[in-house]
This record gives structure tokens, sequence and C-alpha cells, in this order.
């Protein structure tokens, strides 16, 4: 590398190089601990989820239209950066893993139920740390999927090679 060349920082995005980031596992949590508490709880983690998918896509909406300063077609740059955000963010953060945690978790309790005689608060708190032992399992291989579901799919549509990164 040329001594003389200057290195660039690297722009730091609080919502995937931050703590901020695990905001957006906040419902796979509640879902793991759905058999201990009540499920207005689970819901909030929703809540705070869908909130952090939310502000992660109007983030990437504000940087696109930054970016794309005052060229024509900045309207439709800022559409496709919030939709590709958003619904890839609401699938891989929220929807998916919520549904996946939930059915691991209820599979489980049920399973303890049926093979063991062990007593059902023993069988609540093993199937929330089933669930939650899950979670980094689930992360990458969701990810990946919804990626290719995307690029075979929705972003076929605006093209561009435009993708949630």
């Amino acid at each position: 590398m040329d001594s003389t060349q200057e290195k660039t920082p690297k722009t730091v995005d609080i919502y995937r190089d931050t703590w901020v980031r695990f905001l957006g596992y906040a419902n796979e949590v509640g879902e793991a601990f759905r058999a201990l508490v009540p499920v207005s709880l689970v819901w909030g983690s929703y809540v705070v989820a869908t909130t952090y998918v939310t502000a992660d896509a109007v983030d990437k909406g504000k940087k696109a239209a930054k970016d794309h300063g005052d060229k024509p077609g900045k309207t439709t740059r800022v559409a496709v950066a919030v939709v590709d955000t958003f619904v890839w963010q609401a699938l891989a953060s929220v929807i998916i893993p919520g549904f996946t945690i939930n059915r691991v978790c209820a599979a489980s309790l049920y399973l303890l139920g049926k093979t063991t005689k062990l007593p059902l608060p023993v069988r609540k708190w093993t199937t929330t740390a089933i669930g939650l032992s899950t979670i980094p399992f689930i992360i990458t291989p969701i990810d990946r999927s919804v990626d290719f579901l995307l690029d075979s799919s929705l972003r076929k549509v605006y093209g561009e090679g435009e993708k949630h990164e």
C-alpha cells in the first residue's frame, strides 16, 4: 500500500455495527420466554424488534437520499432503499426467527411433557433455555435464505443490484 494514500475511516452503521443491532433479536428472546412471562411481554418484545426494523429502514432511506443528491430518480432510489431494508429486516429479524423460536419452544415443551416426569416449572425453564440457545444457530441460515428469497423475487423488480447490507 502506498504510504501517501489516506485511509478513509469506515462509517459506523448504528443499526448494524453497534449494540443497537441486538434490539432486532428482542422478539426471539420474547418467544423463548413465552412459557414463563405474560404474553404482553412477548408482544412488547415484538414492538422493540419492529421499532428497530423501522428505524433501520428510515435510516437507510435517509442515507440513500443523501448519497443520491439532487440527481433524477431520487424518490425511487430512496423508496427502494427503505422497502428493501424493511422487507429484509422484517423477514430476517422478526417474522421468520420469531416463528422458528416459537415452534422450537412449543415442540420442546410438548416433548418434555410427553417424555419426562419433570415438574412443569422445570420444563418451562428448560424450554426457555432451548429457545435461547437456538437463536445463534438460526441467524445465519435465515439471513442467507432471506437474501436468496429477495434476490429471486423483489430485487428483480427494482434491479440495479440494490441489496440490504
